[in-house]
């Protein structure tokens, strides 16, 4: 019986493998990021933690949309359908490309709504031409998740893979040198951090769009893609799973944004505690996020196929793949809770001493709290990317807005105060929420395949 879900792993993996290896990537380079920034100061830090929450916002939405691309070309694709392949690629990019100026306009006319949330003020002052550089970097990146969910919806992730390794390998080049100023260039702090991420994010769009135009497959599904016209039904059809899928991402991005915000409100050293802890508790969740890709894929795949046993038993494969590796990275973080957080921070400087000092000491107890959720977090995600490959969007959508907004938050800002738990509280508001979505997504799922098995 377990033979039947063990012997999927091996392409599951390699389906998933690119994308943790491209989202991996993209993770430690922020971790390297944070690292050079952390090397600075905690309000340097602080500042970028500040800058990118509004970032992380624009992301969500225009991921969220661009994520309905990749079901419905797994779908197309099993069907073997090229006119709904190349039609959903044509309106995806329009899609995409709209949503990135919007985005990007929306972020920087509001930028100034920083100065009302009651954060530090030095740590604004940085925050503000950081995210004015940053925010530019949305309308490439945006661009890129279009061809990228194209890409994923083929089984071809490898290629999105090799945009973003490159892509991070000439961000972290950038950061160096602009951050610290070496190789006689100005040292910039975090405006040279700002400008490295720009650069990189033009690059990966880039790359992929070269890799795609030479690619013999691809070349072969885009044929004739110039006498697809504009389509109110399949751009309304994309929208009705977009629409969903973006507020699912920006339910979560903005309930771990609040995490931030809270934290800032503690002052500058739990804010960097918690962006310290964030950031290495992301490594881990792209795992899960690389094996989600997996799931919406195959999952469109065998919908399009209509076989539906398969499609429980292959979801319930990843499920499994997934909970293997978040228990061995849940025990990685409470093995090594005290000394992770040393990475981050300059004990040798001894103006900086006493609050690197507390930045390790409250890190090293978000860890553990991390190490919990990050179980959770793997079960929520993976299950809503079936979903997602199922086009069942609503009622998971609400059901992140219940478990984020109605519990997990309240929980948060009640524990997440001076005098209850201070950061320890925000965190076990963030475990409430995610631990609640993972349990009714999995009931939801468990529903409708075993609906749709008995029906057919």
């Amino acid at each position: 019986m377990l033979k039947d879900y063990t012997k999927e792993f091996s392409y599951n993996l390699k389906l998933s493998l690119p994308v943790m290896l491209g989202m991996l990537g993209h993770t430690l380079v922020s971790l390297v990021d944070n690292i050079m920034v952390g090397k600075l100061d905690p309000t340097n830090l602080a500042a970028v933690s500040l800058g990118n929450s509004f970032i992380f916002i624009g992301m969500a939405i225009g991921i969220g949309f661009s994520s309905a691309i990749t079901p419905l070309i797994a779908e197309a694709d099993s069907e073997k359908n090229h006119y709904k392949l190349q039609s959903t690629f044509f309106h995806g990019i329009i899609l995409c490309t709209a949503l990135s100026l919007i985005l990007f306009l929306s972020i920087f006319l509001f930028r100034d709504i920083m100065l009302l949330m009651n954060q530090p003020k030095e740590v604004v002052e940085l925050a503000l031409p950081y995210l004015e550089l940053v925010v530019i970097s949305l309308i490439p990146l945006l661009i890129f998740q279009a061809f990228k969910q194209f890409c994923d919806g083929l089984s071809l992730t490898i290629y999105p893979m090799y945009a973003a390794v490159l892509a991070n390998v000439i961000n972290v080049l950038i950061n160096y040198v602009l951050i610290f100023g070496k190789f006689g260039f100005p040292q910039m702090g975090i405006i040279g951090a700002a400008i490295g991420t720009l650069i990189s994010r033009v690059v990966m769009l880039v790359f992929l769009i070269l890799i795609i135009k030479y690619n013999s497959k691809i070349k072969e599904c885009l044929n004739n893609i110039r006498s697809i016209k504009f389509d109110k039904l399949m751009f309304k059809k994309i929208l009705n799973i977009g629409i969903p899928s973006s507020l699912q991402m920006v339910f979560e991005v903005v309930f771990f944004t609040t995490a931030i915000w809270l934290s800032g409100l503690l002052g500058e050293n739990p804010q960097s505690a918690n962006q310290i802890a964030l950031n290495l508790s992301s490594m881990t969740f792209m795992i899960a996020s690389g094996l989600s890709v997996s799931a919406m894929v195959r999952v469109g795949n065998q919908k399009g196929l209509k076989n539906y046993i398969d499609l429980r038993r292959i979801s319930f494969s990843i499920l499994l793949l997934g909970l293997i590796l978040a228990l061995f990275f849940a025990l990685c973080f409470i093995l090594f809770n005290d000394i992770l957080p040393y990475i981050y921070v300059d004990l040798n400087n001894p103006i900086n001493y006493d609050d690197n000092l507390e930045v390790i000491g409250i890190t090293s107890k978000l860890l553990i709290i991390a190490a919990v959720y990050q179980i959770s977090d793997t079960i929520q995600v993976i299950i809503l990317a079936a979903l997602r490959g199922m086009q069942d969007v609503k009622i998971p959508t609400l059901i992140t807005f219940i478990s984020y907004w109605l519990i997990g938050f309240p929980v948060s800002y009640f524990l997440g105060s001076d005098d209850m738990l201070g950061s320890e509280g925000i965190w076990i508001g963030l475990l409430c929420g995610l631990t609640i979505a993972a349990t009714l997504l999995y009931i939801r799922f468990n529903i409708l395949t075993n609906r749709l098995i008995t029906k057919n």
